[in-house]
């Protein structure tokens, strides 16, 4: 094992871009994804206003939607085309259309109509800017109400507020209180492209047997399940130890949530990587050259984000999308990373994912019958 290692590493350092692969730029990437997420939530994002009316409950409306944390008041047009224009320059996100005698038809009970837009091709943009509105105007609506009632007659403040909102509603997140898109969204991130990695890495590694330098012949590819093993067992540690150090950066340095085991999840990532290595393998066995391998090892994991059901909900995929989904690895890790961070569930919850991550093992009956064709065709071709 130690001479595998020797001898692997010394490949590794002979190689540039290899080399990149498993020691610097894993962290760089890992770093840059988080540094996009970093801030957590959107904040300050702008809109324009289209004032038609200029009264004092106009500027108290611009005012409301500018005091918002998540909206930011930053133009104001003279028309609806020209905000319209505007937003679809993407100079700004929404467009909110005071109407002429929005006071009046406030003061005498008609019910103005506000006009607000925003971009929905921004998804996570468009959904924030939508709801910040909605809760500004909420907040206006029911302040306008109370004065009104305060004025018909003497009632306390708090009688008055409940007559203006009689129905209120409290939404409690169980998890991910603050609705941190750092912690949503990275947590997802980070692990797909670590399985991107792992699974270019290794047919990229198996890939330098096959290519011929002007001093050194072609040696092809592991020809034996040993070799094969003592070939790959140096990345998986390799591979392990970042996945160790992703969750340290997570849950430890980023301070997100953690209401499980980690030893759970490490013991998870090191299965995940043998699964990932193994996937890996079989790709470049199968088709036994370089670049096209590379490639279709691309077309495999690049997907894995979109898959592992975070961003959008497995129950609503079609079954191709599901199919391809239990192929991938890291689809099975995110469910046990999810349980264990978000829930705190017993090892005993996550044994039927436990149970896919081996099945990936089931390639190795099929490994041996591809080894021994290469070994034949390198044979052959000596």
């Amino acid at each position: 094992m130690k001479t595998s290692l020797t001898a692997e590493w010394r490949h590794i350092t002979s190689d540039k871009w290899l080399f990149s692969m498993v020691t610097w730029l894993p962290p760089l990437l890992f770093f840059l994804l988080y540094c996009v997420f970093a801030q957590g939530l959107p904040r300050d994002l702008a809109i324009g206003v289209v004032d038609l009316d200029h009264s004092s409950i106009s500027r108290r409306l611009i005012r409301t939607y500018d005091a918002s944390p998540s909206l930011a008041v930053t133009a104001s047009y003279s028309s609806p085309a020209e905000g319209t224009a505007a937003m679809r320059d993407a100079k700004i996100y929404g467009l909110i259309i005071i109407p002429p005698n929005t006071e009046k038809d406030m003061t005498l009970g008609a019910g103005p109509a506000v006009e607000a837009y925003y971009n929905s091709q921004y998804l996570l943009i468009g959904k924030m800017v939508k709801s910040a509105i909605a809760a500004a105007h909420s907040t206006i609506a029911v302040q306008i109400d109370a004065v009104k009632n305060l004025t018909t007659g003497s009632i306390a403040m708090e009688k008055a507020v409940s007559e203006a909102l009689p129905l209120s509603t409290q939404i409690t997140s169980l998890y991910n209180i603050g609705k941190n898109y750092a912690q949503f969204l990275g947590s997802a991130v980070l692990p797909a492209m670590w399985q991107i990695l792992i699974v270019m890495t290794t047919v990229y590694s198996l890939g330098k047997g096959l290519r011929k330098t002007k001093t050194k012949p072609a040696s092809g590819l592991p020809a034996t399940l040993s070799e094969l093993a003592n070939k790959l067992a140096p990345y998986t540690l390799i591979f392990w130890l970042q996945g160790i150090l992703m969750l340290i950066g997570m849950f430890i340095l980023a301070g997100w949530p953690m209401h499980g085991s980690l030893t759970i999840l490490v013991c998870a990532q090191f299965l995940t990587v043998c699964a990932c290595q193994i996937m890996a393998a079989l790709i470049m066995y199968l088709i036994r050259d370089s670049a096209r391998a590379l490639s279709s090892a691309a077309a495999y994991a690049a997907p894995g984000l979109a898959f592992m059901g975070v961003t959008y909900p497995v129950t609503d995929m079609i079954y191709p999308a599901r199919v391809w989904r239990s192929l991938l690895p890291m689809s099975h890790y995110i469910d046990i990373q999810i349980s264990q961070a978000n829930y705190g569930t017993s090892i005993a919850n996550s044994l039927p994912q436990f149970t896919y991550l081996l099945l990936f093992m089931t390639p190795l009956l099929l490994l041996p019958i591809l080894v021994k064709r290469v070994k034949r065709l390198q044979e052959i071709s000596a």
